[in-house]
């Protein structure tokens, strides 16, 4: 057996059974393997630039892990911006880099790149020095990757080694390292400081997803009558129509919902670092009383001062923290007014937007008639942009793997090829993206492998002629014209170009027209584009929440 067919059945050993790539002559050999077997599905991409979003889609409407498949230099840099969005997600996937032979390296060879080049951007790099070591390397790289906190590990194989039948060293699977669990007396020490608060409140972060931890989020609670409020990376779960939910912190959060985190007289982090992107640099006030529960020992204290702190697994530290309030007397008992309070304030803002009912649309009313008509159990994928913001805000989620969008590295270009991940992970799933025009061009080649692959996605693109969350800012600080940054003179027709690709296309020009479009997609097989004009001049979410 050959090096490469052995890298394909390591991978499908693992439970690893779904690539994403671009082929090269450097990766025949893997691709060869791939096409031998029917248990192994390879989606081939348009730019390699998407193979990375491709796989961080998939793992984060899934928990499961994918692979990518570049060649060295050109392929291996174009995935970087995905590989450090997965790292700041502590999403995990393999990257698989067929690398410069060993004899080349340093001589200039064709695509050659120094492997440090990567370091940076992945959880681990690990190089393969000798063909025998291959799946010993490969399953090392799993199980790092697989290791809480989780992440994006690059493994490096020189591609002369590929085509080589030789002994390779035995290696099992081996089983990744549990996460630590919390020490009993900490896990005391917040259940006072919890019990006893007037006003407790929780912040759950997406290590509450990666924890599987959504079910102990909401017995702690329950427990404690304690609102709830997301990060962006946490969003999805905490049901959003749960009585204790209070929204999403983000940069679109509002005056009221920040004041809710201000006025609480303790607060549980679980699962988050509180970074700057969320925290809006750290002008968010919490509490004095603050219990920090996060893996990455770190990221606590480095943001804000916690009462205690815990390094440890989110599902195991609420399951312990809701065993022990059990027995306590909790002194809340108006989180669900104080959550209610917050939902209704931020109705009462947006309530002029959602009355717009002609081209061109606001972004809330869009979103608002997707929901209206995607099922409850459909994945959504969020690019970055102006629509994202408003996207956290006001688009409910319902359960932590329905919702995808960047966190704090917040590249645009990531709502489509996430999106073919998800449907790739969820072939049952009904799967929707929405993406604006800006952020649609930057991956607008990968309509083209919706189609030629077959995957069953429904694009709904917001179509506003602007990087109008940067042209606002323009106007409104540097004294700029009006969509200094649009391009109404030389529009987009995206149907145009989807159906020049051979996919199906229509307009939405009204909120019920949308959400008739978007029941149709979903009632038909095969992908769909939606475009839908949007107002460049709308406001953007985060002025328009805190004025």
């Amino acid at each position: 057996m050959t090096v490469g067919s052995a890298i394909i059945d390591c991978l499908v050993d693992e439970g690893i059974t779904t690539l994403f790539g671009i082929p090269g002559k450097q990766t025949l050999p893997m691709n060869e393997a791939v096409s031998d077997r029917d248990d192994v599905e390879f989606v081939m991409a348009r730019h390699e630039t998407v193979v990375s979003h491709n796989a961080w889609g998939y793992a984060e409407s899934s928990g499961e892990m994918a692979a990518t498949v570049v060649i060295p230099g050109p392929g291996d840099m174009n995935a970087m911006n995905g590989l450090k969005n997965a790292l700041n997600d502590c999403t995990p996937l393999i990257h698989i880099s067929v690398e410069t032979e060993p004899e080349v390296r340093g001589g200039d060879g064709i695509h050659e790149t120094p492997p440090d080049t990567y370091d940076n951007v992945v959880k681990e790099n690990v190089l393969v020095e000798t063909p025998q070591s291959t799946i010993a390397e490969l399953r090392r790289a799993i199980r790092i990757a697989r290791t809480p906190p989780k992440g994006p590990v690059r493994i490096g194989v020189p591609k002369n080694f590929l085509p080589m039948e030789v002994e390779l060293a035995a290696a099992d699977g081996i089983v990744p390292v549990k996460p630590p669990t919390a020490p009993d007396e900490k896990v005391s020490e917040a259940v006072s400081l919890l019990a006893d608060a007037d006003a407790p409140v929780i912040v759950a972060g997406g290590g509450v997803r990666a924890a599987a931890a959504s079910a102990e989020l909401r017995d702690v609670a329950e427990r404690l009558d304690a609102p709830v409020v997301t990060t962006y990376k946490g969003k999805g779960t905490f049901p959003e129509d749960h009585p204790l939910s209070a929204g999403v912190l983000c940069g679109g959060s509002s005056t009221e919902l920040r004041a809710l985190l201000g006025d609480a007289d303790a607060a549980l982090g679980v699962g988050t670092d509180f970074d700057a992107v969320s925290t809006n640099k750290w002008a968010v006030d919490l509490p004095e009383s603050v219990v920090h529960v996060t893996l990455d020992a770190s990221d606590i204290g480095t943001n804000y001062d916690p009462a205690v702190s815990i390094a440890a697994d989110a599902a195991r530290t609420l399951a312990a923290l809701d065993d022990s309030l059990a027995d306590r007397t909790i002194s809340s008992g108006s989180g669900t007014d104080r959550a209610r309070s917050v939902r209704k304030s931020d109705r009462n803002r947006i309530a002029e937007l959602l009355e717009t009912d002609e081209a061109p649309l606001s972004s809330v009313a869009a979103l608002n008639a997707i929901r209206n008509a995607a099922p409850r159990n459909t994945i959504v994928t969020a690019d970055a942009g102006g629509s994202r913001v408003w996207t956290v805000v006001t688009f409910p989620a319902y359960d932590s793997r329905s919702y995808v969008n960047p966190g704090s590295w917040a590249t645009m270009g990531t709502g489509l090829p996430s999106a073919i991940g998800a449907r790739a992970a969820n072939p049952d799933r009904p799967v929707l993206t929405i993406v604006g025009d800006g952020g649609l061009m930057m991956s607008v080649h990968e309509l083209h492998t919706l189609v030629d692959e077959g995957i069953d996605v429904t694009v709904v693109v917001l179509n506003n002629s602007d990087y109008a969350i940067i042209s606002e800012e323009a106007e409104r600080s540097y004294r700029m014209s009006t969509s200094e940054y649009g391009w109404t003179d030389a529009p987009l027709d995206f149907q145009t170009i989807a159906r020049g690709i051979g996919l199906e296309a229509h307009a939405a020009e009204t909120p019920a027209q949308l959400e008739s479009a978007v029941a149709n997609a979903f009632e038909n097989d095969g992908p769909t584009l939606i475009e839908v004009p949007t107002d460049p001049t709308e406001p953007q979410a985060g002025v328009y929440m805190t004025k």
